[in-house]
């Protein structure tokens, strides 16, 4: 009898536990949304049989399986072998693999094609197989993010999935000089950011309130403006080994990181540290409010240009990735006939180092180098005129970028100088018909700034980029066309439980249905 009702509950709870298994591949809620699903009968089960085969015995292909197999050992308790493929199939299998057959997944797109007995992630490059990895994450119960065993059936429903990205840069903004984050939160913020499909970490690592990346030949950038932050607390800054330790780590995930040095404004963290950076040959205080527009580099001395060839050909040589950020906005001190011809001569620094130029919006008052970068922020103006001169835009408009702004007027945190953005604001625009003049082509992609002078901890950043943040990769991966609030808000709702098991202090918005 004993026996009998053991049996019958194991049972009960096989059946359980199938109910609650998702019956289409389409009834899936993805962030960002893929660019086809198709459906088909039956369902894949990984199980403790399951391996990850990966083809040719690539390397790369072998550490991307291993990335796969970390993210489910933990919840499912599988061994997961990563191994190169064999000449013989074996049912419940994962395997990844590159083929240059379809041109349209382009360098990050995938196709992950789901079997009862196999899955088959194809990509033309590895980042594309990274992408349709975060795909996968998502399509197995949110309890795969689990970091101890759970008793989940692991099934995914069968079909097939091809996506590519509208936008090839997708970005997010972190304001480490405001108030400085160790390397562990970026790093979190880099795994979480990867999740969703963004490519591109930019660093805001000076302003007016700290110095944060090491300089050798300049070392009181970070021994004197580097030590304080936002309401006079304890600073700190990067070594650059640190600096590449978090290169080194986006990079892993398919992101590229680009540093910011704001100039001429944003700069009392530096005309602090050396005197001789000030047209008086005296250096200011150490500043920890949070006013702006007040500091300016003195664009006429030598040493000034000299300073600057020297901080970013550091920087430059540490950095693999093409970009190098001239910051640029509210210079509100620098008259415009200084600014202009600063600029220019700056400029010029970058692109002798081989690197592209990016700046904000007004920027393109300058003559803006080829391949250059114009990042719209608040002067729509700018940006058009940056298009008239060649330059891409990258999509950052404060209403509805800027993960500082705060949801409403009861928010505790960030500020509301460009008013309130809720989750509706985040998502319901388009980056193509934002701005007349400013049209798909001219677009590089989006990025979602979070300047943090109200942020101390990683879980305050947290609670201001998520959800938003979602919004903003779902704009930069998926088409157009697909966008649909009533849809999307549906999807975030159904991200409730991922978002908790990785323990991410979300907002959460009365906009949105949040799934029990």
């Amino acid at each position: 009898m004993l026996k009998f009702s053991l049996i019958a509950g194991l049972v009960m709870l096989q059946i359980t536990l199938m109910a609650l298994a998702p019956t289409s591949l389409s009834g899936i809620s993805l962030i960002p949304k893929p660019v086809s699903i198709t459906s088909t009968d039956g369902h894949f089960s990984l199980t403790s049989k399951s391996i990850i085969s990966y083809s040719n015995q690539d390397k790369e292909l072998k550490r991307l399986g291993d990335f796969l197999a970390e993210r489910l050992r933990p919840a499912t308790g599988f061994a997961l072998t990563v191994q190169p493929t064999g000449s013989k199939q074996i049912v419940g299998n994962i395997s990844i693999s590159l083929s240059s057959g379809d041109p349209l997944l382009g360098d990050e797109g995938y196709l992950l094609t789901i079997k009862s007995d196999r899955v088959n992630l194809i990509a033309r490059k590895p980042a594309g197989i990274f992408n349709g990895i975060q795909t996968l994450r998502q399509l197995f119960p949110a309890k795969i993010e689990c970091t101890t065993k759970q008793s989940d059936l692991w099934q995914i429903p069968a079909g097939e999935i091809r996506d590519f990205p509208e936008y090839a840069y997708r970005g997010a903004m972190l304001d480490v000089a405001r108030h400085f984050f160790q390397i562990e939160d970026v790093k979190r913020y880099i795994d979480l950011i990867a999740l969703y499909k963004m490519n591109i970490l930019h660093l805001h690592l000076s302003d007016d309130q700290g110095w944060r990346i090491e300089i050798k030949k300049w070392p009181k950038l970070t021994s004197v403006g580097g030590s304080l932050q936002v309401g006079g607390g304890k600073g700190g800054f990067y070594t650059q080994e640190q600096y590449k330790e978090i290169i080194n780590y986006a990079a892993a995930r398919f992101i590229v990181v680009i540093p910011e040095i704001d100039m001429p404004g944003h700069t009392n963290a530096a005309l602090a540290s050396y005197p001789e950076l000030n047209c008086n040959d005296q250096a200011t205080a150490l500043y920890t409010g949070t006013e702006v527009g007040f500091s300016s580099l003195c664009t006429k001395k030598p040493i000034t240009y000299q300073f600057i060839a020297d901080v970013f050909g550091e920087i430059a040589s540490i950095t693999p990735g093409p970009y190098l950020h001239i910051g640029g906005d509210e210079s509100h001190v620098t008259k415009l006939e200084d600014y202009i011809p600063f600029v220019n001569m700056v400029q010029e620094i970058v692109v002798k180092l081989g690197k592209q130029v990016i700046g904000w919006d007004e920027i393109a008052l300058s003559s803006l180098k080829p391949n250059s970068f114009v990042q719209y922020w608040a002067e729509a103006e700018n940006a058009v005129l940056g298009v008239r001169k060649g330059a891409k835009v990258i999509m950052s408009p404060a209403d509805n970028c800027y993960l500082d702004m705060q949801y409403d007027s009861t928010t505790t945190l960030g500020l509301h100088w460009s008013g309130f953005v809720e989750v509706d604001k985040s998502y319901n625009w388009d980056p193509a018909t934002l701005v007349k003049g400013i049209s798909k082509e001219n677009i590089a992609g989006v990025e979602a700034p979070l300047w943090t002078e109200t942020m101390v901890t990683m879980s305050d950043i947290e609670y201001m980029a998520f959800p938003r943040l979602l919004g903003i990769a779902d704009i930069g991966w998926r088409s157009p066309s697909s966008a649909n609030w009533n849809e999307y808000k549906i999807r975030l709702g159904n991200q409730k439980e991922r978002l908790k098991l990785l323990k991410i202090n979300f907002y959460p918005s009365k906009q949105i249905p949040w799934a029990d």
